[in-house]
Parts: structure tokens; C-alpha cells; sequence
């Protein structure tokens, strides 16, 4: 499997990292649009962000500037240049200040994370294909009748495949591509 960006790394506690409350004055940002990409970070997990942010704001300011991240990126081992020191705060700096507040270096850290979780469920709906007959590239095919064997006989599983695969296999070929395959999973 690929390797987990930087951003990643950054949910370890930093030892000797200051738990400060966030100075009073501190704009904060709009909380992230509910709906299905928004996600639900743990108290403990906020805690580790917030003590990672308050070690790289080293002039307490409630932010983090250019040069503070490139301070940041480097102490887990990245070596940005100029150009992706720009372009990811850029990304990240959603109000345009030139510098990140907490709420939107969270908000980087839920972004990241579900985009994580997306990968890795295509990465796992790929090695069932293979496991299944199909290729890691996405192309060939699995034999529904092998689906519903692997389904109902190793799997013991009881739902109604049938039923299922005859809504995804658009051409009725008794044969699911990759496409047709992970509609199983949506």
C-alpha cells in the first residue's frame, strides 16, 4: 500500500508539547458543513492536534504562519520546498490571512483522514476483485456464480446476492467488472 502522507504522522503526542487554551481573542473559524464528508474526531485525538499545533505557534499567537509550518513539516521529516510550502498553505489557510488557525488545521487533519478512509476502501474493494478473479489494474471480470459461491458457501452469508448482482451486472453477461463489482460495496 501506498504510504500515508505527512499529515498523518502529526496524530502522535509531541512530549513536552504545552496543552494551552487557546488565547483569548483567537478568531476561530466556522465549523465544517454537516453532512457525509464531515467527520467526527475523537476529544483525545482534537488533544494531540491542539498540543502539535501550540508546539510549532511559537510566538502564541493562536496561529501558525509560513515559516512556523516549515518548522512543523520538517520535524516529521518532510523537506517541502518553497513551492509545496505555498500550495499547502494555500489549501489549508481557508480564510485567505496567510496564517492557520486551529480550527482550520483540524479541519486539514479531517480532510486528510477521510481521504485516508477512501483509499483504503477502494485499495481493499481491489483485492477482493483479485482475490475473486479480477486484476489489480481493474480490468477483467469475476464469474457471479464464483460471487455468490464465495458469498453464501465460505462466507456463510445469508443476503440475498442474487438479487444484488442482478441489479449491478448491467449487461446481464453473468460477469461483473471492477465498476459493477464495487457497486456491491456503495
Amino acid at each position: 500500500r501506498p504510504p500515508r502522507s505527512h499529515l498523518a504522522r502529526l496524530d502522535t503526542p509531541i512530549r513536552g508539547a504545552p496543552s494551552a487554551i487557546p488565547p483569548p481573542g483567537t478568531q476561530r473559524s466556522a465549523p465544517p458543513p454537516i453532512g457525509r464528508a464531515a467527520m467526527v474526531l475523537d476529544e483525545s485525538f482534537i488533544q494531540k492536534c491542539r498540543e502539535a499545533f501550540n508546539t510549532f505557534d511559537q510566538d502564541g499567537s493562536g496561529t501558525i504562519d509560513t515559516q512556523e509550518m516549515k518548522l512543523l513539516l520538517e520535524a516529521i521529516g518532510e523537506a517541502p520546498t518553497e513551492e509545496e510550502l505555498f500550495r499547502f498553505m494555500a489549501d489549508v489557510d481557508e480564510d485567505g490571512t496567510g496564517e492557520i488557525e486551529f480550527a482550520e488545521f483540524l479541519r486539514a487533519f479531517e480532510k486528510q483522514r477521510g481521504g485516508a478512509q477512501e483509499l483504503e476502501n477502494e485499495l481493499d474493494t481491489i483485492d477482493a476483485f483479485v482475490a475473486l478473479g479480477g486484476n489489480a489494474d481493474k480490468t477483467g471480470f469475476i464469474d457471479t456464480a464464483r460471487l455468490v459461491s464465495v458469498v453464501k458457501e465460505e462466507f456463510g452469508m445469508t443476503l440475498k446476492i442474487e438479487r444484488l448482482i442482478e441489479e449491478l451486472d448491467k449487461d446481464k453477461d453473468g460477469k461483473l467488472n471492477f465498476m459493477e463489482f464495487a457497486g456491491l460495496f456503495v
